[in-house]
């Protein structure tokens, strides 16, 4: 047995052993609700099913997409890499499928950097152009996920109550690693550093950048309202809106597929603090996972019909942005 057959052996147990935690987490914590929440209480939460608001949340995620991709694009060509806007929606949509199916949240993303990483120039700078397309994203749904926390006195008021010394913790426990990974690896995060700096950060792209993140969260907190109307919950806008930046914030989570489990749970735990019911937010929660994976749909036929390979290279270097 060669040195590399036994190197790549216990990589490929550990992603499996990841991939399949990752099931487990979702199994399990989706189980655990139902367990204490119980179905009929989800049943009873939810009215009949509203066609119109399924199919606005559905209308609603193509132009996600497209300005998804846009951002994508608008990253790529700052750091002088070649990507056409046809190729970056395509290759998003299929990337979002990926994401659904897969275990983690981020398959998809891996895919769309390596597909884009094979043909580019700079293959580094491809990895960077999608790691800063999603860091741009979550930059944006944090500062909502604040907004609607300060917003809302009811969830402001519970999260007073609990101990700062935890998440004080947890903050050093965090930052010791960030120094750690830092010192480790300083060439490396100095090129990530100089392409953030190039591609989102500068004076000529961070308007941009973040207007084409916040629209995309919008469209998310917008396409979990369409769920909560489509199953008939009535909750008012008033009081749904607040706790949707956070449900979402908890799904970014890499922790189980898709979001599933994670997400139901910080919807329950949110539902809850605000003082409604657990099960109501639970079924918007499987509701909105439900939506988001039919509209993906197109991303499959897109995996059908061209598979995973290296797709084509399009367009030429150069061309500026639209």
């Amino acid at each position: 047995m060669t040195a590399t057959t036994s190197t790549r052996a216990p990589t490929g147990r550990r992603r499996r052993l990841f991939i399949l935690l990752r099931v487990l987490i979702s199994v399990a914590a989706l189980g655990g609700l139902l367990w204490w929440l119980e179905p009929a209480a989800m049943l009873d939460a939810v009215g009949p099913l509203a066609p119109g608001w399924v199919l606005a949340g559905l209308a609603i995620s193509v132009p996600q997409v497209f300005v998804s991709a846009w951002r994508w694009r608008l990253t790529a060509h700052r750091l002088g890499l070649d990507l056409s806007l046809g190729r970056a929606f395509r290759e998003y949509y299929l990337a979002t499928f990926l994401n659904q199916v897969l275990p983690g949240g981020v398959g998809g993303d891996l895919s769309r950097a390596w597909r884009h990483a094979t043909d580019a120039a700079d293959v580094r700078g491809a990895w960077h152009a999608v790691l800063i397309e999603r860091v741009s994203g979550q930059v944006a749904l944090i500062v909502l996920a604040v907004v609607a926390l300060l917003s809302s006195p009811v969830l402001l008021h519970s999260a007073t109550r609990f101990p700062a010394a935890p998440t004080l913790q947890l903050a050093g426990v965090i930052a010791a690693f960030g120094v750690a990974i830092a010192w480790y690896s300083r060439p490396a995060l100095t090129r990530l550093w100089r392409d953030l700096r190039q591609s989102m950060l500068a004076r000529t792209v961070l308007p941009q950048q973040l207007l084409a993140s916040f629209a995309v969260v919008a469209s998310y907190i917008a396409v979990y309202f369409c769920s909560a109307r489509a199953i008939g919950v009535p909750l008012p806008a008033t009081a749904l809106l607040p706790l949707i930046p956070m449900v979402l914030l908890a799904m970014a989570l890499p922790l189980s597929v898709a979001g599933w489990g994670v997400r139901e749970g910080a919807a329950a735990g949110l539902w809850l603090l605000a003082g409604l019911a657990p099960a109501q937010g639970m079924a918007i929660s499987v509701a909105y996972g439900a939506l988001v994976f039919v509209s993906s749909l197109p991303g499959a036929v897109m995996l059908v019909f061209g598979g995973l390979g290296v797709a084509p290279r399009e367009g030429g270097v150069g061309q500026g942005p639209q």
